[in-house]
């Protein structure tokens, strides 16, 4: 029989009490991290790394309006130099509407008009992204909220007695919908992207920060800290332990 793939473990939300949150331990400890731009194969049916658009093929979906108008306020502060399509950004708008209340990022030339392409002065990459380092600002501050929490996944279930579980994962395909079957390629899938230095809720601390508040982050890192040197160890993450194939036998 097989063994159990992920750990899980639960808090309460120290400021809701009708809430509570399952946190998906195996990939918070896993080493995943961001490879845009350095082995990144892309969201389309084959692999593109030579377009160098990581997972901003689609354009992102806006949380809320408020998400939309910090976005939207952010696009003003952009020079010519940090935005390759800023001319068509400001003057079409970065929105555009996909459903009745929906509204995502435009695309220019297949992609997001915040992609910046090969061969801008700027290099390629998130124009939003490349000035928060710039300026030396946190990027959640002016990148749409799936952007800046990607792989993170906030999922929320409401249950019969009125509470809610608020389950922290990370965004694997089926979070993209249908179309994540499509894809050729997904990080949180790939060996190659679980080389990082730090596990994962420590290289996107500020992200978990923001997404469940400092108060339930504090009392994850510590419970994550003590797991780590726990024995017997905890559960390698799917990606980082490939299978191991044996050689087939002679006939």
């Amino acid at each position: 029989m097989a063994g159990p793939t992920r750990e899980w473990v639960t808090f309460p939300d120290p400021k809701d009490e009708q809430r509570t949150w399952e946190f998906d331990v195996t990939f918070l400890m896993s080493h995943w991290q961001c490879i845009f731009g350095d082995g990144c194969q892309g969201v389309m049916t084959e692999p593109v790394p030579e377009l160098v658009q990581g997972c901003c093929s689609y354009g992102a979906h806006f949380s809320d309006a408020d998400d939309q108008r910090r976005v939207e306020k952010a696009a003003k502060k952009l020079t010519a130099k940090e935005w390759q399509f800023r001319s068509k950004g400001l003057k079409k708008g970065i929105a555009v509407k996909v459903g009745k209340k929906e509204h995502r990022t435009r695309l220019v030339d297949g992609a997001c008009v915040f992609l910046n392409r090969p061969g801008f002065g700027n290099g390629p990459g998130c124009a939003l992204h490349q000035h928060s380092i710039r300026t030396g600002t946190h990027f959640m501050a002016i990148k749409p909220d799936v952007c800046w929490q990607l792989p993170l996944r906030r999922i929320d279930r409401d249950e019969d007695d009125g509470t809610v579980v608020s389950v922290l994962t990370e965004f694997a395909r089926e979070g993209w919908g249908e179309g994540g079957d499509d894809f050729c390629w997904w990080c949180t899938e790939a060996p190659e992207a679980f080389t990082g230095a730090e596990p994962v809720y420590k290289s996107l601390g500020a992200e978990l920060q923001g997404m469940v508040g400092k108060k339930l982050y504090k009392q994850l890192l510590a419970y994550l800290e003590t797991h780590e040197h726990a024995s017997p160890p905890p559960l390698l993450h799917p990606a980082e332990s490939p299978v191991q194939l044996l050689p087939t036998r002679k006939r």
